[in-house]
């Protein structure tokens, strides 16, 4: 398979690490499009067996599949810059939030088109990608993708598209929740007098400890909290400030407020 990436961005280059690592293709296989010409020269030294070129030299691109990975905003720059026409048989894989196959088919007047949900843990082959597709792709085109999709982490089939836009509010955005929280912690271990690299340590190490907990145990997050909460202790005084100060509902909104901004950059 050939595959082309079209802004290679963070996630772009992580997609395209992704694949070499895997060897799921080679690297003579991969071409890479860009806006810059210093950023094509930068790339050109990290993938030095593949094609990195600007879209104004870019006259045909031969890839079996071609990866849509700029913001969604630059996505109108992308359209008006490509000078030629998407071949029938080439797949389109969209990483892009918020843009709707329906108006990826009608820029480029194509109809195989997948959309799809990454985060930024695929830059360490962690990430979790959410996928849909438009009709007329075959099973076994679907199975490729995913397999591309795995390489960078896990990857999840949606049959609804409108559910994208929630994953990006949950998923896609979800790392710089936890980045926030993160930073707060260490912020209050600061305050009360902790060094501020001992004070990383302690929350870093508590956060991966925490995640293994969840992730290896079959209770609920409620029952979790409990055995940490003992009555009248410590945990117990912070969680019912958190409560007061209604910070779940406080994080509910912001991520509805991600869908919701998701929802618009279709516009």
């Amino acid at each position: 398979m050939k595959i082309c990436v079209l802004g290679a961005g963070n996630m772009g280059v992580s997609f395209s690490k992704s694949f070499l690592k895997y060897e799921l293709i080679k690297a003579s296989d991969l071409e890479l499009i860009v806006r810059s010409d210093n950023k094509a020269e930068k790339l050109q030294s990290e993938f030095s067996k593949s094609t990195v070129s600007t879209f104004e030299k870019v006259d045909n691109i031969e890839a079996d599949l071609i990866i849509i990975a700029v913001k969604p905003q630059d996505f109108q720059y992308v359209v008006e810059h490509l000078p030629f026409k998407i071949k029938e048989n080439q797949m389109l894989l969209s990483i892009m939030a918020g843009v709707k196959i329906e108006k990826i088919q009608k820029a480029f007047n194509h109809k195989l088109v997948v959309r799809a949900m990454p985060n930024s843990p695929t830059l360490l082959g962690m990430g979790i990608t959410g996928y849909t597709a438009a009709e007329g792709i075959s099973f076994s085109q679907l199975i490729n993708i995913e397999r591309l999709l795995n390489s960078t982490g896990r990857s999840v089939y949606l049959e609804d598209e409108e559910q994208l836009d929630a994953v990006t509010a949950l998923s896609g955005s979800g790392p710089a929740y936890f980045y926030y929280i993160i930073d707060a912690m260490i912020k209050a271990g600061i305050e009360m007098g902790i060094e501020e690299n001992l004070s990383k340590l302690f929350v870093k190490q508590t956060m991966l400890g925490a995640y293994h907990l969840i992730n290896n145990s079959d209770r609920s997050l409620e029952d979790l909290i409990k055995d940490v909460a003992s009555k009248g202790g410590t945990t117990e005084a912070a969680l019912k400030s958190f409560n007061e100060s209604e910070l779940k509902s406080t994080i509910e909104k912001g991520i509805l407020a991600a869908e919701k901004r998701s929802k618009e950059l279709n516009a």
